[in-house]
């Protein structure tokens, strides 16, 4: 039986600890908070594998999450900030995509709302005309934006939403740092479910 080293263990427990302390998440399988419960501080790949056929209603009580409509972290993503969701409406907004549960969920870890930096480029690759945000524009055309699309997103700090449509509405693409290194090379890394390179309002996510 392989032993552990104190210090190795105490240092994992620690870290442990620390993560539990920054998220915690709690899930209903049916809507309004009715039904099986069960409060979740690390992610969670499939909850069909914890007895659940589906999540409807969620309260996030510490950290932001991105939750998904499929197992494996795959199909349309949600970003559940801080709050009470106890229906599909709450977490896809007005989302053109109607999705009415999810079944995979993961805390965001590098979000940080005073300590964020995007940059958008005019082609995919990080090529051609770029422009550098460190604020939330709900309409980026508004600010000088001239186009409908963002071919590919550079991450430099913490952790964004980008929405398909002005006014944080339609499909919504979680970007963060520490995932492909922060670079988004093109609009099929912005989601798997990602149909296409529009972008037209952006946001910090709140931790």
């Amino acid at each position: 039986r392989k032993v552990t080293p104190k210090g190795e263990a105490a240092a994992m427990n620690t870290q442990q600890m620390e993560q539990m302390g920054q998220f915690k998440i709690t899930v209903w399988e049916e809507e309004n908070f009715q039904g099986k419960r069960c409060e979740f501080m690390l992610e969670c790949q499939n909850i069909m594998e914890r007895g659940f056929n589906k999540i409807r209603s969620f309260k996030v009580e510490n950290g932001p999450w991105v939750g998904y409509e499929y197992p494996e972290f795959q199909g349309q993503q949600f970003i559940l900030e801080k709050g009470d969701y106890p229906r599909y409406e709450a977490w896809s907004g007005n989302s053109s995509y109607r999705t009415e549960h999810m079944l995979s969920f993961r805390p965001i870890k590098c979000a940080n709302h005073s300590d964020s930096k995007v940059t958008m480029y005019e082609c995919e690759d990080f090529q051609g005309r770029k422009f550098e945000m460190c604020d939330d524009y709900p309409s980026l055309q508004a600010m000088g934006w001239c186009s409908k699309e963002v071919p590919s997103i550079k991450v430099n700090s913490g952790a964004w939403v980008a929405y398909q449509f002005p006014g944080y509405r339609g499909y919504q693409y979680i970007l963060e740092r520490d995932r492909h290194q922060g670079e988004y090379r093109n609009y099929n890394e912005y989601s798997t479910q990602a149909h296409t390179n529009q972008v037209q309002s952006i946001r910090r996510i709140q931790h």
